[in-house]
């Protein structure tokens, strides 16, 4: 008997819609901290061995010939350039055309791609698909926990599976489960019942994170419901910063016993409404993070982490706001900072030199999202090309390129110092090699400040005395009732018991 043959592709950008930037080819062609654009064999090659939804694919579908057709995957950001979306599309088309007869594939998706002409950018690459490939091919998906998934999207799919951690430590762990599932519909040769749902409320970024409850017991309970008839039961958590009608959390369950799988469904969906009390987004103000931070220190045996998850370039910012710097300069407080995008500023370091004394200005870039610009004097402490291997759980392995990269120490009055981290490509600060590989390593610090959400607790966290979340100025507003929605489906809640949202179009 023929094995069967399965082309698979990768095509994943996460949207902010608020974020004043697009995201481009170029973003493809050289993503900060995710493997680079690259078609056919050169993603085994690249993909294999890494915390990637297709390396585990790779992995585990020895029962299949694999044909590699293209890896595309951006930091994220602001609307993908239509020119990007159909570039990337055609050439994954195109690939898969050329492979000739096929018996399923495999897509490595995000969920929450938005385009400057299509609110969901998977559905819209699927109906693409589906006008070559037809309606019965099996298309088996793995998504990120933070897609935001439509109705439209789950008809054009033959299997899902999601991520069930954020952090995102199992990635390939997902993949390997998307090729059990394909084996399972390929011995079958049927394809099986899907049931989809989507959830009334929203949940905060800062609250959805499954090293917390709620979100831990939610997809711990998961596995358990994947019972005879069932193959998968899968909850997005969805991605707030998407003004999009499909922005917020589903439930995907597939399966060969149709009320089981239906039932499946209802079950995660009645345990999302148990638990809505629960979900907590930790923020606090941005003084009283800092001020809290500050006197922790002083008795803490290891480091206090602030989060400034609003500037999370993890979610689509720029990471490049100014306000959590303000707040130590202010209070005179000594930290770790980074990464902080400032590619003007990190020129000019690697221009005058390490022991330099600089003059730079930092932030101010989106004044209106990000707040003002700061100008600060220091002296330059360490430099580097921004290339480094990530070791962290969730990235190890991953070649990161972050353009040229200084790290540049204040003077406080005190006599203290902050330590500010400056990049030139995008990235949020989820492993701590971005500190370490120049020179500053995060355990030598009372505080270390990260832009980023949730992913860096798995590298950090396990060093910290203390987490804290902090709300400065960013374009990843972290409280849902402050950021401008106009688009959302009728009577959403914005949160946990929070209010339902009303569209002036309907």
């Amino acid at each position: 008997m023929a094995r069967p043959k399965i082309a698979i592709a990768t095509f994943q950008h996460e949207t902010n819609t608020f974020a004043p930037f697009v995201t481009g080819w170029e973003q493809f062609m050289t993503p900060g901290s995710w493997p680079a654009f690259c078609v056919g064999d050169q993603i085994l090659e690249t993909c294999t061995g890494l915390n990637v939804p297709i390396s585990g694919f790779i992995e585990t579908a020895s029962m299949c010939d694999l044909i590699p057709i293209s890896y595309a995957v951006a930091e994220p950001g602001g609307l993908v350039t239509q020119a990007a979306f159909d570039a990337i599309c055609e050439r994954m088309l195109t690939g898969i055309k050329a492979a000739g007869r096929l018996d399923g594939l495999y897509l490595d998706l995000h969920g929450a791609m938005v385009t400057e002409q299509a609110d969901d950018g998977e559905a819209l690459l699927l109906k693409r698909i589906r006008a070559l490939v037809g309606a019965d091919l099996p298309i088996v998906v793995s998504l990120d926990l933070h897609g935001n998934i439509s109705p439209e999207f789950c008809d054009l799919v033959s299997a899902l599976v999601i991520y069930r951690t954020y952090p995102h430590v199992d990635m390939a762990e997902t993949g390997r489960r998307a090729a059990r599932v394909f084996d399972i519909i390929l011995r079958c040769e049927k394809l099986p019942y899907k049931s989809f749902r989507q959830v009334d409320f929203m949940v905060p970024i800062t609250a959805q994170s499954t090293r917390r409850q709620p979100g831990q017991q939610l997809y711990q309970k998961l596995e358990s419901l994947e019972i005879q008839g069932v193959l998968s039961v899968d909850l997005a958590f969805g991605f707030p910063p998407a003004d999009i009608p499909n922005c917020g959390m589903s439930v995907f369950a597939c399966g060969y016993d149709q009320a089981a799988v239906t039932a499946a469904t209802a079950t995660v969906v009645a345990a999302l409404a148990a638990a809505e009390d629960s979900f907590d987004d930790q923020l606090m103000a941005v003084d009283d993070a800092v001020q809290t931070a500050g006197d922790l220190a002083k008795q803490a045996q290891r480091p206090v982490i602030i989060a400034d998850p609003q500037d999370n370039p993890g979610a689509g910012s720029s990471g490049d706001s100014t306000g959590i710097l303000a707040a130590l300069l202010k209070h005179n407080i000594p930290a770790l900072l980074g990464m902080f995008w400032a590619p003007e500023a990190a020129r000019l370091c690697h221009k005058a030199g390490v022991g330099a004394q600089v003059q730079l200005t930092l932030g101010g870039t989106f004044p209106e999202q990000n707040g003002p610009e700061i100008v600060v004097t220091g002296s330059v402490k360490h430099l580097s090309e921004g290339r480094f291997t990530c070791a962290g759980p969730m990235l190890a392995g991953i070649s990161a390129n972050l353009g040229k990269m200084a790290a540049v120490t204040l003077t406080l009055k005190n006599s203290g110092e902050i330590v500010v981290v400056i990049g030139s490509n995008r990235a949020q600060t989820a492993d701590r090699e971005i500190f370490r590989h120049i020179g500053c390593d995060p355990e030598s610090y009372g505080i270390v400040v990260v832009k980023s959400a949730i992913h860096f607790l798995a590298d950090f966290e396990p060093i910290a005395e203390r987490v804290l979340f902090a709300v400065a100025a960013g374009q990843n507003p972290c409280k849902l009732t402050d950021i401008p929605y106009k688009k959302l489906r009728q009577g959403l809640r914005l949160g946990p018991q929070g209010p339902a949202f009303i569209n002036p179009e309907y």
